[in-house]
């Protein structure tokens, strides 16, 4: 399971390292893409299937399964680790999520985030300052 949140550089040839316990759940190729409110994911190969399944069974006749399947499936690269564990992050999935040279690399159980470093920051502190509005609305979750 991925948890946890670090920040690294993203070099001026778009390498990032990926934490090593990561890198140990993702296996020797991942797949990054697209994400969502200007993030990207990183998935281990095993749960993107899983996922493309999924998207790929979405109905073509509704224009938002339709978008959804586009942002997630055209934007994704298989990567794979160098031997200092970097990837390299396209320039149109680096664009996409806006990164700067300081980026976080999150852990979300099933999936890694990357962000930039202040987007994430910003994104952190609303999420923080709404905790207890966003519990009640997901209460049916009983979390």
């Amino acid at each position: 399971m991925f948890i946890g949140e670090y920040t690294y550089s993203i070099d001026e040839k778009k390498r990032l390292a990926v934490p090593l316990k990561f890198r140990e759940l993702l296996g020797k190729k991942a797949v990054i893409t697209r994400g969502l409110d200007q993030c990207l994911f990183l998935y281990p190969m095993k749960e993107w299937e899983v996922l493309a399944g999924k998207i790929s069974k979405l109905p073509l006749a509704q224009a938002d399964a339709r978008g959804f399947g586009r942002l997630m499936l055209t934007g994704a690269m298989e990567v794979t680790f160098d031997n200092l564990g970097r990837i390299i992050v396209p320039d149109f999935l680096k664009t996409y999520a806006s990164l700067g040279k300081k980026v976080v690399v999150a852990g979300l159980y099933n999936r890694v985030e990357v962000w930039d470093e202040k987007k994430w920051s910003d994104y952190k502190q609303k999420a923080e300052t709404e905790a207890g509005d966003i519990a009640e609305r997901l209460k049916e979750l009983d979390l």
